[in-house]
């Protein structure tokens, strides 16, 4: 268990277990760890850029909040005292959300979204907000507005995207744990780059109130930790139907903590053949193999599966999410809030703010969009994208007749070097191309580390369950962990 070393120096690496114990038996304060926590952002943030902005009153807040209930030999919540980094867009109260972009970079949200302060009563301290691909479009985080993350295994590198920033704080020891999001693998592509659990539950079990909206029919939130159990704990709290969000689902949220610990040996483990493709860099291919090797020493029993539509996953999710990106970042025109660059005439107004506020990525996104939702185009791409993502949701629930999870890579290659990508975007799409057909599905996802290339760069194994099959997933992904799989 992590204990104050050395006066008032803190231990470097923190579990959400090892919070709680340590403040129950008073080793440390709340305050102190909150304090510690700030001290090691100011040391590494200017290098990583991984936080956007900071609220250390609120955390102190919490904190006092936290303490006044050890001194008071209360029960302490599930998350006590735990530092937290929340992605920035989700919306917080009082501390600045501005999306990576430019377009709100003053916006102050007057609320916080649903998983925030579900966090926030499950105790955790809430450090600030974490940079992003701007509007979490990207695969990199060199979209941001406010410059690029840097991966902390590889300050060279790319540390994932749109979620760069709170992969890299975990990563980093800049947070116990973190929220981010996904809407093609924007939570699951940083985990893996980063070499961190990292987690998207199935679509409605998070509540979307207070996520700034990419594609609605798409985006889900969900946590980065440093362990499978901190990771379930996290889900644990902020999962659950909510009435502020119509899409979230009333299906009961299972003992996730509880649930991990169940025995693996005998379940039915499908490995696509379609993931393992012309493509895979050699040496992800190696660890996932290796990591493929675990599960059968485990007792499961692993069956080749197909998944026929694989193929046209990027292209239908590149049709569907900007067609929904441009309907939800229509209502960014300078006019009821957000930047506003004046002019005499509206249409200009409306013009020079966005040509202003936003990046190149997010107008690629939003021309694309309008192009594919235009009158004449709608049928052949809009209406056919849909039907293809019907096609790739039945590939998932025909697989899980026949086994009980999925096995694939999360990413085709390792962490690549910033600015090597960024001027072939198709390379860059191509990035998401195993993870994006989970999230067309509405299924849950985690990857979790599965050993490092050259002891350098992570390697991220994916695991799929079905629809609200969190538990079993977890549990997949913690008997891989305890087994040794992440350093294979």
């Amino acid at each position: 268990m992590p204990v104050p070393q050395n006066g008032n120096k803190m231990a470097t690496s923190w579990t959400i277990g090892g919070v709680r114990e340590a403040l129950a038996a008073k080793k440390i304060s709340a305050r102190e760890l909150a304090a510690d926590f700030y001290t090691r952002i100011e040391a590494r943030n200017p290098e990583l850029n991984a936080y956007l902005a900071l609220s250390p009153e609120r955390a102190r807040r919490q904190a006092d909040r936290i303490d006044a209930l050890v001194a008071g030999g209360k029960a302490l919540p599930p998350l006590a005292g735990v530092p937290v980094a929340i992605k920035d867009v989700i919306s917080t109260r009082g501390t600045k959300t501005t999306c990576g972009s430019k377009i709100l970079e003053n916006y102050v949200p007057p609320y916080d979204a649903t998983a925030v302060e579900r966090l926030e009563a499950a105790g955790a301290v809430i450090l600030g907000k974490t940079n992003c691909d701007e509007f979490a479009m990207g695969s990199s985080n060199e979209n941001s507005a406010y410059g690029p993350v840097k991966n902390p295994v590889a300050t060279d590198r790319v540390p994932g995207g749109s979620s760069g920033g709170s992969a890299a704080a975990v990563a980093a020891g800049l947070a116990v744990a973190a929220l981010g999001t996904d809407t093609g693998g924007s939570i699951r592509q940083p985990g893996s780059f980063c070499g961190i659990p990292a987690m998207m539950g199935s679509y409605g079990r998070v509540s979307r109130y207070g996520l700034i909206a990419f594609a609605s029919s798409l985006d889900r939130i969900g946590p980065f930790a440093n362990s499978v159990r901190d990771v379930a704990a996290i889900l644990q709290v902020i999962a659950g139907r909510d009435p502020h969000d119509s899409t979230s689902t009333t299906a009961p949220v299972p003992n996730y903590p509880d649930e991990i610990g169940k025995p693996v040996k005998g379940l039915r483990l499908g490995i696509p053949k379609d993931y393992f493709a012309e493509g895979m860099n050699a040496g992800v291919r190696k660890k996932i193999e290796a990591g493929i090797e675990v599960y059968k020493k485990l007792g499961c029993e692993l069956i080749e599966i197909r998944m026929p539509h694989t193929d046209y996953a990027i292209a239908a999710y590149y049709i569907i999410a900007t067609a929904e990106a441009s309907s939800n970042l229509a209502r960014y025109d300078g006019v009821r809030y957000g930047l506003r660059v004046e002019d005499d005439s509206l249409l200009a107004m409306y013009r020079k703010t966005r040509g202003a506020g936003f990046g190149a990525e997010v107008k690629r996104r939003i021309v694309l969009g309008t192009y594919v939702l235009s009158a004449g185009y709608y049928d052949a791409y809009y209406l056919k994208g849909q039907k293809v993502r019907t096609l790739i949701a039945q590939d998932f629930r025909d697989a899980f007749t026949k086994v009980d999870a999925i096995l694939t890579p999360t990413s085709p290659v390792p962490a690549f070097k910033l600015g090597e990508r960024t001027n072939d975007p198709l390379q860059m799409y191509l990035a998401d191309i195993y993870t994006v057909t989970g999230s067309l599905a509405g299924v849950p996802g985690i990857s979790v580390p599965c050993g490092k290339i050259n002891g350098k760069l992570p390697v991220g194994l994916q695991i799929f369950g079905p629809a609200f099959g969190e538990a079993r997933v977890l549990q997949l992904a913690h008997a891989f962990e305890q087994a040794g799989g992440t350093t294979v």
